[in-house]
């Protein structure tokens, strides 16, 4: 599960949280204006907060959020809630997002996605946003007893080591596995290639491997086909097509269909499960389930996602 978020921090968030309305199913935040990142100074008090906000029923919530926050809405305000529900749910990757926010004296970013949209994301990757986020270390602000988010919140998690394992060898270092899991969610992304320094992902592991161990240490511990070398910081794995057959077939939906679109030659028409048990043989396996996550549709969806926060920013 997610980190929740330290005492000394929850105040800050709570603080926050105040200003909006409060039917949250989940609510977090994430990034650099919480973790510390390596590379560059780092000045928690002056670095923009993000938050996610997952909510039930958007329309209801931002016609609420509307009357107490009207000023942190572009013009779209003027089109009213569902229409705000409508871009949230049908561009991007499923979230609204309100930039440059001032809330109690600090500069915020907060995004908004329905519920049922995250669990989908968590469970099959269908895009890879939020879920991607929630791979990575999160100060859990707000969580409610949504049986069905806390166990796709736990799926995800799971689902982000089997992808790691089955692009590792058989034997490398937590750094090396958290490393993996760090950059999934930038396997898509063009800004890795293009205005975003490269070492990113670097930046964001090396301080913060206590919490990478925090978030992901009980999934490898119970793993049967993990040994986990807590003392040493190593880990050794199962690598023989049998494992990797069990590991391909317990990846989201979404990887598994891109992995058979690469594998499978025109005419063929195989099903997912024989495109995956020929993979499971293949010396290539890690190369190719990496080939998928890099087709995946985080490209196109970010530079939806991109080009709508660039409408929705407050008129001038």
């Amino acid at each position: 599960m997610a980190l929740p978020a330290l005492p000394s921090s929850g105040v800050a968030f709570r603080r926050v949280l105040a200003h909006f309305p409060g039917e949250l199913s989940l609510a977090f935040a994430y990034g650099s204006g919480v973790f510390r990142q390596a590379g560059r100074g780092w000045d928690q008090k002056n670095t923009m907060l993000d938050l996610v906000f997952t909510v039930d029923d958007p329309v209801a919530w931002h016609t609420q959020n509307l009357k107490k926050n009207w000023s942190h809405y572009s013009f779209l305000k003027m089109l009213g809630p569902k229409f705000i529900t409508s871009v949230q749910n049908n561009y991007g990757a499923g979230v609204y997002y309100n930039p440059l926010i001032m809330c109690d004296g600090r500069v915020i970013k907060y995004g908004v996605i329905s519920t049922s949209i995250l669990i989908e994301d968590l469970l099959n990757w269908n895009n890879l946003y939020i879920a991607g986020r929630l791979q990575k270390p999160v100060k859990i602000v707000v969580m409610n007893e949504n049986v069905i988010l806390r166990s796709a919140l736990d799926k995800n998690l799971k689902s982000a080591v089997t992808a790691a394992f089955l692009m590792l060898p058989e034997s490398f270092s937590e750094e090396d596995l958290f490393m993996e899991i760090a950059g999934l969610s930038y396997s898509g992304d063009f800004r890795m290639v293009v205005g975003e320094e490269k070492s990113k992902v670097f930046n964001i592991v090396k301080p913060n491997v206590a919490h990478f161990r925090a978030l992901y240490g009980s999934i490898l511990q119970d793993n049967p086909q993990v040994v986990y070398k807590t003392q040493q910081g190593r880990l050794e794995i199962d690598k023989s097509p049998e494992g990797q057959f069990t590991q391909l077939m317990t990846l989201p939906k979404t990887l598994q269909q891109r992995i058979n679109h690469i594998m499978d030659p025109p005419g063929k028409n195989r099903d997912v499960e024989e495109t995956l048990l020929q993979l499971a043989h293949d010396p290539d396996c890690g190369h190719v389930v990496r080939l998928g996550m890099k087709k995946s549709v985080v490209y196109s969806s970010l530079k939806l996602h991109k080009m709508w926060k660039g409408w929705m920013r407050k008129a001038p």
